[in-house]
């Protein structure tokens, strides 16, 4: 049975969303989503993952809304130990509020796959043996949600949110979880090694995946932390193996 989900957004409530009741430790997590049509500038709609504690781990998919007639444009970023400030912005090659699309994430102990439909869009690999700390004990909650922004969002916080535009409704379907479901406080998954998403098979993406992430790379990529010198004049550890440089 499809279940369908709609988020509210007015001039009364700054942000309105939902979240799982479980918590989980690696897993594959993904929901159809159909994004604010018309003039959504200043609202942020947002699938993301998150745990609960101050140093807390994250991933994120971020729909930055727009002016009527300029596209939308997709943010992921990656915390680690309450750190992020990873963020890699593109274009989507679609009109994502005419139709329902599938964004997900894969996060297993070797990686996490940002996917939109069946195109992965953003690698994050394990990089711990660089020092760079990777998401593993920390079970988080999926979250949706659709908030104004407006100081950020669109042109840098140049375009403020149109409020005689409201209600902004950001439609959902198809919520999925297969994960290792974990108490808050847990450290481990208790079955880790032995799911689908353990296997060697998902430890990298495969030759025509990369293809599709590369194509993804060179004609929608817009921002791409990896590449700012001037905010990181050294390369983060992580961008070479990410294949980001």
């Amino acid at each position: 049975m499809s279940f369908f989900f709609f988020i509210i957004l007015s001039q009364f409530w700054i942000g309105t969303g939902f979240q799982s009741k479980g918590s989980y430790l690696f897993g594959h997590f993904s929901m159809y989503i159909k994004l604010v049509p018309g003039d959504s500038a200043g609202t942020v709609t947002a699938f993301y993952l998150s745990s609960t504690n101050a140093e807390h781990d994250e991933i994120d998919f971020e729909f930055l809304g727009n002016r009527t007639g300029q596209p939308y444009i997709l943010q992921t970023n990656v915390f680690t130990g309450g750190k992020g400030d990873r963020e890699q912005r593109i274009y989507l090659w679609f009109d994502p509020t005419r139709e329902y699309h599938r964004y997900s994430v894969l996060w297993n102990l070797y990686q996490i796959v940002f996917y939109v439909d069946d195109y992965p869009i953003r690698v994050f690999k394990n990089s711990n043996d660089l020092g760079v700390k990777f998401p593993f004990n920390q079970p988080m909650k999926i979250y949706n949600s659709l908030w104004n922004a407006d100081d950020w969002a669109t042109r840098g916080g140049l375009e403020k949110t149109d409020w005689s535009k409201a209600p902004f409704i950001a439609s959902y379907k198809g919520f999925h979880i297969d994960g290792c479901e974990a108490s808050v406080n847990a450290k481990f998954c208790a079955t880790q090694g032995t799911r689908w998403w353990d296997q060697p098979e998902f430890r990298d993406l495969d030759p025509p995946q990369w293809q599709k992430l590369t194509w993804v790379r060179q004609k929608y990529t817009i921002y791409n932390y990896c590449t700012d010198r001037k905010r990181y004049p050294q390369v983060p550890p992580e961008c070479k193996r990410d294949r980001d440089i």
